[in-house]
């Protein structure tokens, strides 16, 4: 756990996600994408569910039309965005109650002033906003990109915008998405480590954690 520590502290520059990463609260938008479906059985509730948890990471309005179309909805503009309103509903006070990743918020809080953090999320911007807000974590980060900015897009932007190398930075993220966002920018990356994302631990060699705990 020392390593990990030290190959965060050595960072200019750290990039987070947020779900599963700073809160364990992947499994809340789980249950979310289930109830939201539930009405067309239990087997599409599941089916979604499922799907959900195997492209963590993805933004909701690329999932949504796909669930929609699962279930025989239309998948114009206007109903994609009702579903995602009413998601956006079930799961905002969720993930603000959730259980935090133990040691990411004393990490943040004790290094926001001497290195720079930048959160990439799936989560729509202005969502995330007021989560981080609730949370009084808005002022430690630098930079906030939510969706629909893609994440490989917001690490690039930034990196050259900085004109920061690749090396000086790091990437904490819990799923494919994340490793993509990374090794597309060519930025080292640290996986957080979850009972969702095992397929991604038995496939990536590099450095992992469960919880940030130094000593």
């Amino acid at each position: 756990m020392d390593q990990i520590y030290k190959l965060l502290q050595s960072a200019d520059v750290i990039f987070w996600d947020f779900d599963g990463v700073i809160k364990d609260s992947v499994t809340v938008k789980s249950a979310a994408f289930e109830h939201l479906f539930l009405p067309y059985g239990k087997a599409i509730a599941a089916q979604v569910r499922q799907h959900h948890e195997a492209h963590g990471g993805i933004s909701r309005y690329e999932k949504m039309p796909i669930y929609l179309g699962w279930v025989g909805e239309s998948v114009d503009e206007l109903t994609v965005q009702k579903f995602c309103d009413r998601f956006s509903k079930l799961v905002q006070q969720a993930v603000i109650d959730s259980p935090w990743v133990p040691g990411i918020k004393p990490y943040l809080e004790a290094n926001h002033t001497r290195q720079r953090f930048i959160l990439v999320t799936a989560t729509p911007q202005s969502e995330i906003i007021r989560i981080l807000t609730a949370l009084n974590l808005r002022d430690c980060f630098e930079q906030v990109y939510g969706a629909p900015k893609p994440k490989s897009q917001a690490v690039m932007k930034y990196l050259q915008q900085w004109q920061y190398r690749p090396d000086q930075a790091v990437l904490v993220g819990d799923s494919q998405s994340d490793l993509v966002a990374a090794q597309t920018n060519y930025v080292p990356f640290l996986l957080r480590s979850t009972p969702l994302n095992r397929s991604l631990q038995k496939t990536y060699a590099g450095p992992k954690f469960k919880e940030l705990i130094c000593g």
